[in-house]
């Protein structure tokens, strides 16, 4: 499925594409700079989270809780691994079953970790302020 869409449209566009998830790990792959942060914030916002989120580049790992839940959004960015191993030491299989919604930034870091069910979301830079998305859903 693909979506075309404008910055200020992204809020809409989360609105569409978050019922279309049919597994809770979502896999982002874009380049550097095209928007998957900033997509993740919109999905997170339509799962009605409300506090600042923000890109976990240092931290590896941002935790959010959704309201009204007992469940959880992972927000991961592996950008900074410099192996598939490190993601051992901080246990991200344990995310990744938890049955909480997973958003894995750079996930061809862990390739053999990532399970068979998940969602991928590919966002490509049309210009500086529209981009195109494709869900697949695996």
């Amino acid at each position: 499925m693909e979506f075309t869409y404008q910055l200020e449209e992204i809020d809409s566009i989360a609105a569409q594409v978050l019922p279309l998830l049919t597994h809770k790990i979502v896999l982002f792959q874009a380049p550097m700079g095209a928007g998957k942060t900033t997509f993740i914030k919109a999905l997170a916002k339509q799962l009605g989270i409300t506090e600042m989120t923000s890109s976990p580049t240092f931290s590896i790992v941002n935790a959010y809780n959704i309201p009204d839940s007992n469940a959880s959004l992972y927000h991961f960015d592996l950008y900074r691994l410099e192996e598939e191993e490190e993601a051992y030491d901080f246990g991200f299989e344990e995310y990744l079953y938890s049955g909480d919604w997973c958003f894995i930034e750079w996930p061809d870091k862990t390739p053999n970790l990532i399970p068979d069910n998940h969602c991928t979301i590919e966002i490509a830079i049309l210009d500086t302020l529209k981009r195109k998305l494709t869900l697949t859903n695996a």
